[in-house]
């Protein structure tokens, strides 16, 4: 059985991890209290809290090959073959460390195979290219199929976030300082999706509600109206709040799934506190 291996930063809930056999390889988040394996040395919900009071804001940094590796060992204890599905390869150093991996794997089990797929997505729809790879794997699908699903399902993914400020995007560096300020002063709410493999401003709204119809307005645009979706509303520390997503995309689209998630640390440090967002896929067999 193929077994499927991916990075924490797809932000799975956990029991879906243990469901479908994945097996999770942890991003690092460096802190005043050391550097902490991304939802392993401390809860999301703890951290997050931690986070909103922290002398020094967090950075992060990929797990090296030799972390794939032992994930890879892990898998082939399991399965006779391993697609790893990787957070963007353009946004992040992961999918580069996934591939030496491989080629460590080789030295050490000759002829195992391993497929690397670089969704060129975050969040959940990295996530969802997971979750359906990991439901065609459990289908005894081929080591070729199973690695054609995710890349299809991140091929079509939609994602798109939103925040109160764009004070954690300055501080991760994703939009400079001017900008920040600026945008804080007119109170606008930045909409952050991906293009090219990197996240990128969509839009700008006023208020939070306009957000939030103008994200499900940017879905239309790439997935019909009406459509069978898998939905999943993404958080950081503002489950309540991700909830308001819920009615505007059921008006939208007919939804098949719901997936609620908070996202990973790794994640959570570059959108901050009161991010909110939605992942969609077009409904298709896995």
């Amino acid at each position: 059985m193929v077994i499927i291996v991916t990075d924490s930063c797809a932000s799975v809930p956990e029991p879906m991890v243990k469901e479908l056999g994945i097996e999770v390889v942890p991003y690092h988040v460096h802190t005043v209290q050391g550097t902490l394996r991304d939802g392993v040395d401390m809860p999301p919900d703890a951290f997050y809290e931690w986070v909103k009071t922290a002398p020094e804001w967090p950075t992060t940094a990929n797990p090296s090959a030799g972390e794939y590796l032992e994930a890879y060992r892990r898998a082939a204890q399991r399965g006779d073959s391993i697609v790893e599905i990787s957070i963007t390869g353009t946004g992040s150093g992961g999918y580069q460390s996934a591939m030496l991996a491989r080629r460590l794997l080789e030295q050490e089990m000759p002829g195992f195979p391993v497929e690397v797929v670089d969704t060129q997505q975050v969040a959940m729809a990295h996530g969802w290219a997971v979750i359906q790879a990991a439901r065609a794997a459990l289908k005894g699908l081929s080591l070729a199929e199973v690695a054609e699903v995710a890349r299809k399902v991140a091929a079509s993914a939609f994602v798109g976030f939103t925040n109160d400020t764009l004070e954690y995007l300055q501080r991760g560096g994703r939009i400079n300082k001017v900008t920040g300020m600026l945008g804080d002063l007119l109170s606008i709410k930045p909409i952050i999706g991906m293009r090219g493999g990197m996240p990128a401003p969509l839009g700008v709204a006023r208020t939070r509600s306009g957000a939030y119809k103008r994200i499900v307005s940017l879905a239309l645009g790439h997935i019909a109206e009406g459509s069978p979706v898998r939905a999943a509303l993404m958080h950081v520390a503002a489950r309540d709040e991700v909830e308001k997503f819920r009615p505007l995309v059921e008006q939208s689209f007919a939804v098949v799934e719901w997936v609620v998630t908070q996202l990973s640390p790794a994640l959570g440090v570059h959108s901050g506190p009161g991010t909110v967002g939605i992942a969609l896929i077009p409904d298709q067999p896995a």
